[in-house]
């Protein structure tokens, strides 16, 4: 075994791996940019070897910085987590040349699967069902035009090279695929370094489901059960569930023996996936292989309790496999819940800067359900615009479905972060959506739930009724103990059965201060100041985020937030005839939606732009986001161009 590993990757999938080296007695080697110089892996690591600038291109995907590493810490074996260099073959070549073992398949496993047009070929000559596409070379976007029109719309255009939904996009029409073609081959280039894209036929109403394989080098390979991810937001997994509510056992074993046939076609020899797009009839064709860990992995570990990077060292260091394909069952529910640094109230706009606040829900096992958080973040650290937004991935574990979502729902009011903006809300939301339990799922979910993007979740009586009743408690609390500050009140006593009206939002609520407050804000144990408020109010345990405001809180519970204010009756009646702040008007001007870098500005002053058009296209978190308008306009004044490296809200061009 070995004795000294380096971990050539960053953030939580970094952190993930050290966890399992240092439970198997393994050294570990963390390589960092200069933006990750305080970063967590690099605490956690025992070693560490900075590798250059913050930009990836410079730093993370230098194979020859990464080898230099090695040598240079006496590191036997390389983990590549996710991303940068883990689906790269010259990576594993490179190493091998060196005398260094990589932790992952062999390169040709990588060049035949890792490629998407070659996996494509390989799946049809291993008999493995297929979509109808063009796997070839595509020069330009007429040719890609041409194409889209045989196979028939819609289309997805998809990087040979990509993953993580960069270099991805679904056409329904012509304008659409050359659109898409160009942004999907520059999205290509900056992420992977390789621009060729495919087409293939875009399912539709498709579900995305993928198989577990692991291999070893002894010509071994089993599948772990199957992995949902239909939840998906620009072709990126937001949400994911083993096992799929949608399979039988029957579609689960054709699936995997499928995945099963072309791992053993490549001779694949590590822990990979097989992903499938599937019909909601359980019809399924393959779709392409990751040749790596995947993010959502956790859940896979969870409902089967194997290691999965522990199994990847395992067979890199030439152990033959000890799990059979009867030795493998899952056990209950497993979801995971993808925590972004991204605004869900701003079309999910990316969102850096420092957390100023980071308290995850506790990480547990308790009366047969699992808490588990995957993290590569810490209070005080800073969400960079350098790399992929991602913040934390949380994941629960119960005997059921249900019962997982249930507690899932729970831990996401208890994860408390604040500095930059998040998903949280959107995530809750989804945990209280009915279709999402009913587990009547597809791609288009999120598009089909939030047609007109995210506003937050419905506020349903129950849900005003429980707020209104946390306010009442968290200004009880907070009145009783200026009371015994100022020594105006001996003891706990309250002058019962007061009124007070609490202001949620803009809608004002009676209600009563009494003995039941009194008692509740006894046994609540909520401190001012504290972020999270959790207590049994009478209908079981509620937790709910709670910000200090003015005169008030800011709640967050089960995707909704509002703004609470408790006041006396009289308080409440000179409250209604406060004006409301009437907002900036920036409707003449194109602000930039989040920090970002400027990749190209088509519109010039004196042009006269239509709504939908493209004003500007800027890139953040290796996404290019494209900034359309809204309405049609003429550019009076331009006031960035390509290159720059703007702040959140600057004015990139205003309209006459």
């Amino acid at each position: 075994m070995f004795k000294k590993i380096l971990i050539a990757n960053r953030g939580e999938i970094a952190c993930r791996v050290i966890k399992t080296a240092r439970r198997m007695g393994i050294q570990t080697v963390a390589v960092y940019s200069d933006a990750d110089a305080r970063a967590l892996h690099v605490e956690m690591a025992d070693e560490k070897v900075h590798i250059g600038p913050p930009a990836a291109a410079q730093s993370y995907l230098l194979i020859e910085k990464i080898v230099e590493a090695c040598q240079k810490t006496g590191s036997q074996a390389v983990h590549p987590g996710y991303g940068f260099l883990s689906e790269r073959s010259a990576f594993p070549k490179a190493l091998a040349a060196a005398g260094i073992t990589f932790i992952g398949p062999n390169p040709g496993a990588i060049d035949a699967m890792g490629d998407k047009i070659e996996s494509k070929k390989a799946a049809a000559a291993a008999k493995v069902s297929t979509v109808p596409g063009y796997m070839g070379i595509i020069e330009d976007a007429d040719e890609a035009v041409k194409i889209a029109g045989e196979i028939g719309y819609p289309v997805m255009i998809k990087a040979s090279a990509g993953g993580g939904g960069k270099g991805m996009r679904i056409a329904y029409s012509e304008s659409e695929v050359k659109e898409g073609f160009t942004r999907a081959k520059s999205e290509a280039k900056s992420s992977f370094g390789d621009d060729r894209v495919f087409i293939e036929k875009f399912i539709v109403n498709p579900r995305h489901i993928e198989i577990q394989v692991l291999g070893d080098k002894h010509g071994n390979v089993i599948y772990l059960g199957e992995r949902e991810c239909s939840i998906q937001r620009r072709n990126q997994k937001v949400i994911e569930e083993a096992p799929s509510p949608l399979l039988d056992e029957k579609t689960r074993h054709a699936m995997g023996e499928q995945a099963v046939a072309l791992a053993k076609a490549v001779n694949y020899d590590s822990a990979g996936t097989v992903e499938f797009v599937a019909g909601q009839d359980r019809s399924f064709f393959f779709l392409e292989m990751n040749t790596r860990l995947q993010v959502e992995h956790p859940v896979t570990e969870l409902i089967t309790g194997i290691d999965l990077v522990e199994q990847m060292i395992r067979v890199a260091a030439g152990e033959e496999l000890r799990i059979r394909q009867s030795d493998v069952t899952l056990k209950g529910w497993a979801v995971e819940s993808r925590i972004y640094a991204e605004d869900p109230y701003r079309n999910f706009l990316p969102s850096t800067g420092r957390l100023v606040k980071y308290r995850p829900p506790a990480e547990q096992i308790a009366d047969g359900v699992t808490v588990r958080n995957d993290t590569g973040v810490y209070e005080g650290g800073e969400i960079s615009i350098y790399y992929d937004p991602m913040i934390a991935k949380l994941c629960t574990h119960a005997p059921t479905r249900s019962a997982a979502i249930g507690k899932m729902a729970e831990a996401l009011d208890a994860f408390h972060i604040d500095g930059i903006q998040h998903n949280i809300p959107f995530l809750s939301a989804i945990m209280e959506n009915p279709r999402w339990q009913s587990g009547a799922l597809s791609t288009g979910f999120i598009a089909e739930e939030f047609p007109g993007g995210f506003t937050g979740h419905e506020i349903t009586p129950e849900i005003k009724s429980t707020l209104a009743k946390v306010a009442t408690v968290l200004d009880h609390v907070e009145n009783r103990r200026k009371r015994l500050i100022n020594g105006q009140m001996i003891g706990n006593g309250v002058n019962l059965a007061t009124a007070r009206i609490v202001k949620l939002g803009k809608e004002f609520i009676p209600v009563t201060v009494s003995k039941e407050t009194d008692r509740q804000a006894d046994i609540c144990g909520w401190v001012p100041g504290q972020p999270v408020f959790s207590a049994d109010l009478g209908d079981g345990k509620v937790t709910v985020q709670v910000k200090r405001i003015l005169n008030g809180y800011k709640l967050s519970y089960r995707g909704v937030v509002l703004e609470a204010h408790v006041y006396t009756g009289r308080e409440a009646e000179l409250a209604k005839l406060m004006p409301e702040k009437v907002a900036a008007d920036t409707s003449k001007k194109l602000l930039c939606p989040m920090p970002g870098l400027v990749i190209a500005i088509p519109a010039v002053v004196g042009q006269e732009v239509k709504a939908g058009e493209p004003l500007a296209i800027v890139e953040a978190m290796k996404m290019e986001n494209i900034l359309r308008a809204e309405r049609d306009v003429t550019i009076k004044a331009v006031n960035a161009k390509k290159g720059d490296s703007l702040q959140v809200d600057a004015v990139i061009m205003e309209f006459a």
